[in-house]
């Protein structure tokens, strides 16, 4: 059965193809990217908390929430489960008493030492099919098409 093809100009249907790709893009590029993740047990978000705290130090909610750009609601559920599985604690800030400090605990530190570098490895393994030139290509355009 032969369909139509339907044109709605050729500026949308390059513009149609070209969100088609990048979201194929996006969801293949995101599930070979979380495939060393979820082999720690532990969630994406919880993941990207863990490792956020190991390379940047205790972090307020509110900041931990930007960083990773998720939203308070979730991440309060996220922050809960790390502290309910030991991975996480939360200390008083000693500069704003009424603000809590979430802080790696050495179960936390220890699951993001024994598998980043494996997660950095896999990274490296999506991304090697391009050459840096086209790295640093896609990194301009795309930030062009995010208005950064």
């Amino acid at each position: 059965m032969n369909k139509k093809k339907i044109s709605y100009g050729l500026d949308s249907d390059l513009n149609l193809k070209t969100l088609i790709a990048l979201s194929r893009c996006y969801n293949s590029v995101h599930k070979r990217e979380t495939k060393t993740i979820k082999e720690t047990g532990v969630t994406v978000s919880q993941f990207a908390v863990l490792e956020l705290l190991y390379h940047k130090g205790d972090m307020r909610v509110c900041e931990i929430t930007e960083k990773v750009l998720s939203t308070s609601g979730n991440m309060t559920v996220v922050i809960e489960n790390l502290v309910k599985d030991g991975f996480v604690e939360r200390n008083i800030d000693p500069t704003d008493r009424r603000v809590n400090l979430i802080s790696l605990t050495e179960k936390g530190k220890k699951l993001i030492a024994d598998n980043f570098v494996k997660h950095t490895d896999n990274i490296d393994n999506i991304f090697n099919v391009l050459s840096d030139a086209e790295k640093d290509n896609l990194i301009k355009l795309l930030k062009k098409l995010s208005g950064v």
